[in-house]
């Protein structure tokens, strides 16, 4: 009876699937194609990336205090700002004295150490008043223990073989991994989102260890978001299959592992242009990698960007912001930010004016203007330039319609003395740090310091 009954359905599913296919043919392919289709939103073309890390803002750690910064943001031309996590953090098994940002006890309600949520939806509206946009953190794959979730929902949860929720990694005590099989975990997400959308108005998401979650519930997401306003997503994740449907935009951990390694003497210049050569098999061109020398993660727990870099540190942050991507700066850099922030207690960022500011200033307002640095398909292709020491040597162009920047940096601790080789792109061009004009010829020969960075355009 039981397989009757479900060969009986299947004929009935069939026949019906043919009929609204031979009758709203035309109109089933639109509806799939508007479920499906992911489109980046326009706004992003020629933006900058900024993070907040809010707890370590300011003495307070609040929203109010943070819009005072806001004019110095706009006057250095930030054009997204992330917010790690607002939302209240759990207090069972914490870690350290206020908990990690990613421990999310109440997924729809702010941490009242910031404000409140009217104070939240305050600093957005100052935001986009300001011209820039915002994103906030999402930690879809996992919540603290007390999360109301453990108790009204336990089979949301993962479990091991005695029935016991656990963590989804063994070091990430303070949080219990949430297993996305169960489709109602699914449908609360996604109103959980939307409702930043709908009472903030946000402009869109960083999702946390993205790739840990499935991808078909982020392939649900997009569409469920977009139906309310476009948004901008961001995945903590080097997949370039969530980029599909899902996101814009992901990070590129690869690159950034590697110029620290040049920074430190490990490899050359010459292994940058394999590594794009590599990901150019891997993700499209529509597709957004964010670039960094900076985050929350890194600063925290694998050092600073000078650990890191060294003296290099400025020459790594304009290849940063010239090679195909958005470039991401994290809350302090634009200070000269040298110590790794506390992740689980109090540690005040100390603001001061630092060359940093006017590097990021100079950097920002190129990519805004020059149509050769904007990013994903609108802008121009990277296409490197041979010199006569490729070791050393990292030196490439883009062009965009009339616009064209040539970009030539010694990734050294080493004075060198070089010249390109039948350079593509030749002719005048304006330095755009010193505003002086340079003529640039197929073989031009260029005087560099250590770590000295030129960047043309016109």
């Amino acid at each position: 009876m039981k397989n009757t009954l479900n060969l009986f359905s299947i004929v009935i599913i069939i026949a019906a699937i043919s009929y609204s296919s031979c009758g709203t043919g035309k109109s089933n392919k639109n509806m799939n194609d508007s479920i499906s289709k992911k489109t980046v939103p326009e706004w992003t073309n020629n933006l900058t990336i900024y993070e907040v890390n809010l707890r370590q803002y300011s003495k307070s750690g609040s929203f109010k205090d943070f819009e005072k910064h806001l004019p110095r943001l706009k006057e250095m031309g930030v054009g997204i700002l992330w917010f790690m996590p607002v939302q209240p953090i759990g207090v069972k098994n914490r870690k350290g004295t206020l908990g990690s940002y990613y421990s999310v006890s109440d997924y729809m309600a702010v941490n009242p150490e910031y404000g409140t949520l009217d104070d939240f939806k305050k600093l957005v509206k100052k935001c986009h008043d300001a011209g820039m946009y915002v994103i906030i953190d999402w930690v879809a794959n996992h919540t603290s223990w007390d999360n109301k979730l453990i108790t009204t929902h336990p089979e949301w949860y993962s479990k091991d073989s005695s029935g016991k929720i656990i963590a989804p990694v063994p070091d990430w005590t303070d949080v219990a991994d949430l297993n996305y099989d169960k489709k109602g975990l699914h449908r609360y997400m996604i109103d959980a989102m939307k409702f930043w959308l709908k009472e903030a108005d946000i402009d869109g998401f960083r999702c946390d260890v993205a790739g840990m979650v499935t991808t078909d519930f982020w392939n649900e997401v997009r569409p469920a978001l977009d139906s309310i306003k476009k948004v901008f997503m961001l995945a903590e994740a080097e997949d370039s299959i969530l980029h599909e449907k899902a996101f814009d935009m992901s990070y590129t951990w690869n690159f950034h592992h590697l110029t620290t390694d040049i920074a430190q003497g490990k490899k050359t210049a010459l292994t940058i242009d394999t590594l794009f050569r590599k990901e150019s098999k891997k993700f499209t061109s529509d597709a957004y990698r964010m670039y960094f020398t900076s985050n929350h993660d890194e600063n925290s727990w694998n050092g600073t960007a000078y650990e890191k870099y060294g003296d290099g540190v400025k020459t790594f942050a304009v290849l940063t912001f010239t090679v195909p991507g958005m470039p991401l700066i994290y809350s302090g850099q634009e200070a000269g930010l040298n110590k790794r922030l506390k992740f689980f207690d109090k540690d005040t960022i100390v603001w001061k004016k630092d060359v940093f500011f006017e590097l990021y200033k100079t950097l920002i307002a190129l990519k805004k203007e020059n149509k050769a640095l904007w990013n994903g398909e609108y802008g121009g292709t990277m296409k490197k330039i041979n010199t006569t020491d490729n070791k050393s040597v990292f030196a490439f162009c883009r062009q965009k319609d009339n616009n064209e920047v040539l970009v030539i940096l010694n990734l050294s601790k080493k004075p060198v003395d070089i010249a390109l080789k039948d350079c593509p792109t030749t002719g005048a061009y304006t330095d755009v740090f010193t505003k002086q004009q340079v003529k640039v010829e197929k073989n031009s020969k260029f005087k560099l310091k250590a770590w000295e960075y030129r960047v043309f355009e016109r």
